[in-house]
């Protein structure tokens, strides 16, 4: 019975596990700037050649706190607020921008259903790892400031994705082990972007999450992850 559990004391695998001591330190890249990580090949991330970003996971019935803090909140000083900005800067057609940040005409393309969309309404903005996983994945200890932060988080191109609403109920709050884009040319992309955004945020990962990324990984053999760390 788990009731009583701490919620620190539900440590999962992280995303990356720390190299062995026989592993070939050639197959990372070495940090290209203060914070960034990359470019490193989409296998050798997942199956461990990068340090393990610390973080337990917690069933979100064992702490206090509502997921629902981590939505975004945040206006822009031109009106937008974060929904819009993203849809705003991932259009192929850029709309027609009126008074309170109204949008006319434009298109976009959503890479998990590979569905081009002409209407900035049908978009949904999705957390790439979502709030929920996040909350899971060590986001629980956050202070206000930084779960804010990631709610609101347009620094990195990973973490806020314009998608159709249909392909984004779909996925909801579900992980790579439960739930993939059903377009399958996007799934390398989908993986490089997940465990980025895991280790922009310093997240940790389930054993199932894992072994599912692995899975993926071993067809993306061109598939790199490069990430710019948000501590």
């Amino acid at each position: 019975m788990l009731r009583g559990l701490p919620a620190l004391a539900l440590c999962a695998l992280p995303v990356l596990a720390a190299p062995a001591a026989h592993s070939a330190p050639a197959a990372t890249a070495a940090p290209t700037a203060a914070g960034v990580a990359g470019p490193s090949g989409v296998r050798a991330a997942v199956r461990g050649d990068r340090p393990a970003p610390r973080g337990c996971r917690a069933p979100r019935g064992l702490q206090a706190g509502p997921v629902q803090a981590l939505e975004p909140r945040a206006d822009a000083t031109d009106g937008c607020d974060t929904r819009r900005e993203v849809i705003l800067s991932e259009a192929i057609e850029a709309p027609q921008v009126a008074a309170g940040c109204k949008m006319s005409g434009g298109s976009w393309l959503s890479p998990y259903d590979d569905v081009t969309v002409t209407d900035a309404a049908a978009l949904d903005v999705d957390h790439f790892v979502p709030l929920a996983e996040v909350h899971d994945s060590g986001g629980f200890v956050w202070d206000a400031a930084r779960r804010e932060a990631y709610a609101n988080d347009q620094a990195s191109p990973l973490t806020l994705i314009a998608v159709t609403a249909k392909s984004n109920r779909s996925k909801a709050d579900k992980d790579p082990a439960q739930w993939l884009p059903p377009a399958g040319g996007y799934h390398c992309e989908y993986l490089a972007q997940w465990t980025a955004t895991k280790l922009r945020w310093n997240l940790s990962a389930d054993d199932a999450e894992r072994q599912a990324l692995v899975g993926v990984a071993e067809d993306c053999p061109n598939t790199t992850v490069v990430y710019e760390s948000a501590s």
